[in-house]
């Protein structure tokens, strides 16, 4: 039975990564989970600097899933390097390295780094405020987006894959965006945005007012959206977006995804992705299905 996907010739020995900023990278759930089980690690987003990010609070339980306001605080590039990298070379599996920044400038600053580094891909999350955008994401915008994928690709020695927002109007065109801009890849989606109030104390829950909504709740938007996007680019497509089990991995390869990324379930069971992988494997058994191309986009 085969369960190898590959990515921008990056070979994954089954298509279920962790989804950036819910692992960490890697070093607290490898004493909980066997990461050698994984197809990929996606490392917790990296800036060029250390960045602190937002108040408290920051964290929500909400119906279906949870908000989340970190604001992408991270220790910066040097740090990374210096610290998480060595650790995950122990491991049989390839790293992809989450990539932040308010200019573009700074993304290639990090990947700029990381070019010499054991690194397989970059994933560049460009839900990242833009600065020289009055403050609007990266992602938000076709012409802006294109750009970025350009002015990245044009540095990076790794393939290079952009993860979508899905405040949009149209996700597609998003994804042609980077497409036309040279990314080797997409991953979507990224949290929506999203809002609790405490109506005992009438104010907003999270310092930050809004958050990112992810979790089980999402994975209907999800599945949708990674289904219009597989249809429209010629590109590999990782899904992602409230997984929980085997079956709503399988959901996502159905609508046209290579790999998938597992993110908020983490936080309930540190065990989940190795489980994600491991109903993959039993449905195939149980369908009788030898290869796990005969499930991806097998809806049509």
């Amino acid at each position: 039975m085969n369960t190898k996907v590959t990515i921008a010739g990056i070979e994954l020995k089954n298509p279920v990564m962790t989804a950036s900023g819910t692992f960490g990278s890697g070093m607290e759930y490898s004493e909980m989970t066997d990461l050698n089980r994984l197809g990929a690690i996606v490392t917790k987003g990296v800036a060029d600097k250390p960045w602190e990010g937002n108040p408290t609070p920051r964290v929500a339980e909400v119906y279906g899933g949870m908000l989340n306001a970190i604001g992408l605080q991270n220790p910066g590039v040097d740090v990374f390097m210096e610290r998480d990298l060595p650790f995950l070379e122990n491991y049989d599996v390839p790293v992809i390295v989450n990539v932040c920044g308010h200019t573009v400038e700074e993304y290639c600053n990090v990947v700029e780094k990381l070019n010499g580094s054991k690194a397989a891909m970059y994933e560049i999350n460009v839900s990242c405020p833009n600065v020289k955008q009055g403050a609007l994401a990266f992602g938000q915008d076709a012409k802006v987006l294109e750009e970025t994928t350009k002015a990245i690709k044009a540095i990076a020695k790794k393939p290079v894959i952009m993860k979508l927002s899905p405040n949009v109007t149209s996700i597609k065109d998003m994804a042609l965006a980077a497409e036309a801009g040279g990314a080797d890849a997409v991953s979507l989606i990224n949290t929506l945005i999203g809002m609790k109030i405490d109506i005992e104390r009438k104010c907003f829950v999270l310092a930050n007012k809004t958050g990112g909504f992810s979790g089980p709740a999402v994975k209907p938007v999800a599945v949708r959206m990674v289904y219009d996007v597989a249809h429209a680019v010629k590109i590999p497509v990782i899904g992602m977006g409230g997984i929980a089990t085997g079956e709503d991995a399988i959901e996502f390869l159905m609508a046209g995804a290579t790999a998938v990324s597992v993110g908020t379930m983490n936080f309930i069971d540190p065990q989940t992705t190795a489980k994600v992988a491991d109903g993959i494997e039993a449905y195939m058994k149980r369908k009788g299905v030898e290869d796990i191309h005969e499930l991806i986009g097998c809806v049509g």
